[in-house]
């Protein structure tokens, strides 16, 4: 007889209150440091100011699909 062992976080996507807001935070925090960047590191990453001004202009709340709960 074979027994399968899961762990939680495998079996659910919910997440507590205060990882959320960490979660919220850090991606704020990312897009600051995107808005900050220097010329010529924003040109190595093939991104305008376009991009990088609508990306660091995104609310906390309005990230990719795969990361919704």
């Amino acid at each position: 007889m074979t027994t399968h062992t899961m762990h939680r976080t495998a079996l659910t996507r919910s997440t507590s209150l205060l990882d959320r807001l960490s979660n919220a935070y850090g991606l704020y925090r990312q897009r600051r440091q995107l808005a900050d960047l220097d010329a010529h590191l924003r040109a190595d990453l093939g991104l305008t100011e376009a991009d990088i001004l609508r990306e660091a202009n995104r609310s906390v709340w309005d990230v990719p699909q795969g990361w919704r709960a």
